[in-house]
């Protein structure tokens, strides 16, 4: 993990850069050298941009001034716009002071002239050099040179060497150590976004060794809530919702994603580690589950399911956004504004937009309602039921498929019963009713006629075992009980002369048995 003073002293360092550079914005101008891209390149982008911009439709004179080279080019008339250290031969501050309203810049009827204190700061810059720089995010990085600093006694690394050369240029002081309550109180909402408990405090309070504070730093940053507390400003930038968006905002199962930065930054991953499992895990050769579940960063687009939407529309859709969140996570620049026109502040043009939109347009995902495909996720403990379960159902399988002595025998018993010829034998109905009152008749051919029926009728009749049959013929007093098994019933239709169509059923021969019981 990261020194803990090292990283409070960035991390405090950085908070405290911003306050002191806040603090010099209205600082005179000649006190020192005007920073381009801060003081100058506001004015010409939002004053000179419109026709000396990236537009080349719209731009006038063949002057542009939002490239590093452009003002320093001859322009349609001959002139450069710029020379170096000479406001007075610059073409660009004569159009901006002189008093003929035909060359003034911008003309007046565009309503966007320069106020005098705009013109004295560009005037300012040209007698300084007129250096031009692009954006800081865009230029290389140079360590610079360590200030020096009348209270070295205070300093305890490179950074409070910047910081206090800062307070002490605005004739600052740094401010003493606060409380250890206090300290810890601060440490712990930055670091994991809860206070500390009464014990924990108890417990530095009680720490008089010379690392107690970094002991508590290192406590922290091995907390799971470290994790939980700095997910959430990865989450944010990764737009992760528990919902789809758009319409009824159904739900969305992509929990997973979420523990997975949880997890990546308490295990301390690099971020360059970080940045190719989100961007591209699944085309690592053998990615695991976890790199697999990194690249749902780019499945946490809205998808729109309304009806009459147009699924590839909303699919274009999510594209164009996975391309602007890419630049404004890992490269800290907007991207949006060069989907319809080349970049008017960022050098990014219109047709790198959509060199990076047909990388991103390679994906099987569709805009579909069931947000498919899915990745099958199983946690560390449903892996392991799942082996076990897998391991028992082989047990189980294995002793299924093991035949006993008594599983032969009853094999043996059975397959012998099954092979014995079934003997059908008839007999005649003891009665014949119908729930319609049909006419039933039954006839000695151990039939049952039916001279007319209905579409939907039940039919009840009553039979007796063939043995019970014979001895229903003897006397009362020496008739026994049959012991006859009746083991299937057969029903067969007979086609008869004085039926319609000859056969059975109604009219031609149809009919449907629906159940016998």
């Amino acid at each position: 993990m990261m020194n803990a003073r090292t990283f409070l002293s960035v991390f405090y360092g950085t908070l405290l850069c911003l306050a002191c550079n806040c603090l010099s914005i209205n600082s005179a101008y000649a006190e020192k050298p005007l920073d381009f891209t801060r003081d100058i390149r506001p004015i010409l982008s939002n004053k000179c941009f419109h026709c000396h911009g990236p537009d080349g439709n719209k731009r006038e004179g063949g002057l542009r001034f939002d490239t590093k080279a452009g003002p320093f080019a001859e322009s349609d008339s001959g002139e450069p716009a710029i020379v170096p250290g000479k406001p007075e031969q610059s073409e660009l501050y004569r159009r901006l002071t002189t008093k003929d309203d035909s060359e003034i810049m911008p003309p007046a009827d565009t309503g966007s002239q320069l106020k005098p204190e705009e013109i004295e700061i560009i005037g300012k810059w040209l007698q300084q050099g007129g250096h031009i720089e692009g954006h800081w995010s865009y230029q290389k990085l140079v360590r610079p040179k360590l200030p020096e600093v009348q209270n070295i006694k205070w300093v305890r690394n490179d950074i409070d060497r910047f910081i206090l050369a800062r307070l002490e240029a605005e004739g600052l002081a740094p401010e003493a150590e606060a409380s250890r309550e206090t300290l810890i109180r601060r440490l712990s909402l930055d670091l994991t976004g809860l206070p500390p408990t009464p014990q924990e405090v108890t417990a530095y309070l009680n720490d008089k060794t010379p690392q107690a504070y970094e002991r508590v730093v290192d406590r922290l940053l091995a907390s799971p809530t470290y994790g939980e507390h700095w997910a959430r400003s990865w989450l944010d930038l990764s737009r992760y919702a528990d919902s789809a968006g758009y319409a009824d905002d159904p739900p969305r199962t992509i929990w997973a994603f979420r523990d997975y930065v949880i997890k990546s930054l308490n295990e301390n991953k690099p971020f360059d580690q970080f940045t190719i499992e989100q961007l591209a895990g699944d085309l690592l050769e053998n990615p695991s589950d976890d790199q697999l579940i990194a690249t749902a960063f780019h499945r946490n687009t809205l998808t729109n399911n309304e009806g009459g939407t147009n699924d590839e529309e909303f699919r274009n859709a999510a594209i164009i956004d996975r391309v602007n969140t890419t630049f404004a996570v890992w490269m800290g620049t907007t991207m949006t504004c060069a989907n319809c026109h080349t970049h008017k502040f960022d050098p990014i043009s219109q047709k790198e937009f959509f060199q990076i939109f047909a990388i991103l347009n390679n994906t099987e995902d569709a805009d579909r309602r069931d947000e498919s495909p899915f990745l099958q996720y199983f946690t560390k403990e449903q892996k392991q039921q799942k082996k076990d379960w897998q391991q028992q159902l082989l047990k189980l399988n294995t002793k299924l498929k093991t035949p006993t002595p008594q599983l032969l025998a009853s094999q043996k018993k059975w397959e012998a019963r099954i092979n014995t010829p079934l003997k059908w034998t008839g007999t005649t109905p003891q009665q014949a009713t119908s729930s319609q009152k049909s006419n039933l008749q039954i006839r000695d051919a151990k039939s049952v006629f039916v001279k007319q029926t209905s579409e939907k009728e039940n039919y009840e009749i009553r039979l007796l075992p063939a043995s019970s049959e014979k001895k229903s013929t003897a006397k009362k007093s020496t008739a026994k009980k049959s012991t006859t098994k009746w083991t299937a019933i057969q029903l067969e239709t007979l086609p008869d002369e004085t039926l319609p169509g000859k056969g059975a059923g109604l009219g031609g021969g149809n009919f449907i048995v629906t159940r016998v019981s």
